[in-house]
């Protein structure tokens, strides 16, 4: 199974961006889909959940601000970002459960800057 993050950039506070993460390879069905986050200096981060019957969680710093979501035709995985603020600059990446195994995206770079 691998994984492709994409959708990362550069982006003034209050700005948005979306987040994807496109599974591909010997998948029968996928079970949780989550993100997570790595800002410089500081440990891995979970972000959000959705589990396979659409269920969500998120931490308490992006409520009301992320949304995720997922595409299970397409086996991909999406974070729609808003409200972006400074401390929200990272490194963010999927991650999914494919019965009993997980597997990482590769990671890709959100920078909130004015």
């Amino acid at each position: 199974v691998q994984l492709q993050a994409s959708g990362g950039g550069l982006v003034q506070p209050g700005g948005s961006l979306r987040l994807s993460c496109a599974a591909s390879g010997s998948i029968l069905s996928i079970n949780d889909m989550r993100w997570y986050r790595q800002a410089p200096g500081k440990q891995r981060e979970w972000v959000a959940t959705i589990w396979s019957v659409g269920t969500t969680s998120y931490v308490d710093s992006v409520k009301g601000r992320f949304t995720i979501s997922r595409d299970n035709a397409n086996n991909t995985v999406y974070l729609q970002m808003n409200i972006l603020k400074f401390e929200d600059t990272a490194v963010y990446y999927c991650n999914i459960r494919v019965g009993p195994s997980w597997y990482w995206g590769q990671g890709t770079q959100v920078t909130v800057s004015s």
